[in-house]
């Protein structure tokens, strides 16, 4: 029996109908030509190949790479750049009066007057760059860092701004940067995990595991949570269970898993599990040896401050330590946290009320370690091939809130740097006004930072993409550019 044509179809029984149509779907064809002339039409993702019985197998990168390891130092709460890398002499002069035109009200409540930086800046290195003695052993290195003055925020709440920082997005659910990296890159190790967040002597971020998780990527390319007190859990066998008996039957469970899956070939979450399970077995001989410190000779534990007699900053330094240990054998990509959730600034950088006397403290934690470690890598030779980046969520306003010691948000205008692989020494880009207030010259974003991270693996942004919901999501959303300002 015939059916009746639909509405669309008895328009192109129609001449005029038809021609319309016809000539509209040309005019498309030619566009679309034009715009892959010119560049401006998407590439086609490239997706990595990946085996679901070796999912953190090593895969090659879209082009060469500079860099092969990451380590990103994630200072949690909202680091004041104004304490830190960005001088603004300006805040002197004017330091207790009101910022002309400025806000009555920010983030926090109502502004007060402009405060000048609670810290001398000096002259350092060769480069004569000004950086703050609130952090002296990280100021010696200076001329090796590439600064980002001028970097923006999506937004100035500290969850949604951790969010937007390690996922390209400012709400929940989206997969983390280390988790793009080892979906594309794999690993080259594979007694370890591919990714490990290393958290905080006191406590986790605000934004939590979505900083390390894999939002809509699948889920064995989440970061591994663990720190030097703290190694990953569940990974010793119980007292009870002698070596034989544990060989014996994870011997038998392989042999039933490796039955099941040949009974079953195309399940390929089933091989993720089980691979999962394989690498949960090898990380049972791998990681004491990696997380034991024992080997670490007196001039490096005394070099990291591991022996401190305050006990939050060795325990950062035993971090650091282990972060060392990963990246030296072969660990994709490790996130060190220095931080922990909202606390009136009292376990991470949030400076709202008392700046100066908790910036003393967290300073003194973070500083003496985080550049031991990046003077070991350097002596050790990786950072030849690791990339090292020193990040926070936002920034802090000029102003002090009016009737406290501190400042309020700012994502307007902030500093993060990288050093290593790949990266020019000694380079300053972009800026922020004569007062801090906002970014004004080569003005980025945070897509841009991400982007110039991924560039710098071997992979292309606009390239590496996810289809969800019907959609290639990307890292970089629709935006983001290579900063090869800072690129050697």
């Amino acid at each position: 029996m015939n059916q009746p044509l639909s509405c669309s179809g008895l328009r192109l029984l129609n001449r005029r109908g038809f021609l319309g149509e016809t000539a509209a779907g040309l005019g498309g064809i030619a566009l679309a030509s034009l715009l892959a002339e010119q560049g401006l039409l998407a590439a086609e993702p490239i997706r990595p190949v990946i085996d679901p019985t070796q999912p953190h197998a090593a895969r090659p990168p879209h082009h060469e790479a500079k860099a092969k390891n990451v380590l990103v130092i994630f200072c949690a709460g909202a680091v004041s750049q104004l304490e830190t890398w960005d001088w603004k002499p300006e805040l002197v002069t004017w330091d207790d009066t009101p910022l002309p035109g400025g806000p009555e009200v920010t983030f926090q409540g109502p502004a007060g007057n402009l405060a000048r930086p609670q810290y001398a800046f000096r002259p350092r290195g060769e480069t004569g760059k000004m950086v703050s003695d609130l952090i002296p052993h990280l100021a010696e290195l200076t001329d090796r860092f590439a600064f980002v003055h001028s970097l923006t925020s999506r937004t100035n709440t500290h969850g949604p701004a951790e969010n937007f920082l390690s996922t390209g997005s400012a709400f929940d659910g989206f997969p983390s940067l280390g988790a793009w990296v080892t979906y594309a890159l794999g690993s080259e190790n594979q007694d370890l995990p591919a990714f490990v967040s290393i958290l905080d002597p006191r406590g986790v971020p605000q934004a939590s595991s979505n900083n390390w998780g894999p939002g809509f990527l699948p889920a064995e390319f989440q970061g591994t949570t663990l720190s030097a007190a703290a190694p990953v859990r569940h990974l010793k066998v119980a007292g009870d269970v002698s070596t034989a008996a544990d060989q014996a039957t994870r011997g038998l469970l392989r042999q039933l898993n490796e039955r099941h899956l040949s009974e079953h070939p195309a399940d390929g979450a089933l091989a993720a599990r089980i691979a999962s399970y394989e690498l949960a077995a090898r990380m049972q001989l791998s990681m004491p040896e990696v997380g034991s410190l024992a080997e670490e000779s007196p001039a490096t534990l005394e070099a990291y401050g591991a022996n401190d007699a305050d006990a939050t900053k060795a325990a950062f330094a035993r971090n650091c330590i282990l972060a060392r240990r990963l990246i030296e054998r072969g660990v994709r990509f490790v996130q060190l946290f220095n931080g922990a959730y909202a606390s009136g600034g009292e376990l991470n950088w949030d400076g709202h009320q008392k700046l100066k006397e908790q910036y003393d403290r967290h300073a003194m934690i973070l500083d003496q370690p985080a550049a031991a470690l990046i003077r070991d890598l350097e002596q050790r030779g990786l950072m030849e091939e690791t990339l090292v980046v020193w990040c926070t969520e936002f920034g802090r306003m000029p102003f002090f809130q009016k009737g406290a010691k501190g400042r309020d948000h700012n994502p307007d205008g902030f500093t993060c740097w990288m050093t290593g692989a790949g990266v020019r020494q000694g380079v300053s880009y972009g800026k922020t006004d004569d007062l801090g207030v906002k970014a004004v010259e080569d003005v980025s974003s945070l897509y841009d930072f991400n982007a110039t991270i991924l560039h710098l693996l071997g992979l292309d942004h606009t390239r590496l993409s996810y289809l969800h919901n019907g959609f290639e999501r990307r890292l970089t959303d629709v935006h983001g550019r290579v900063l090869r300002e800072l690129l050697t």
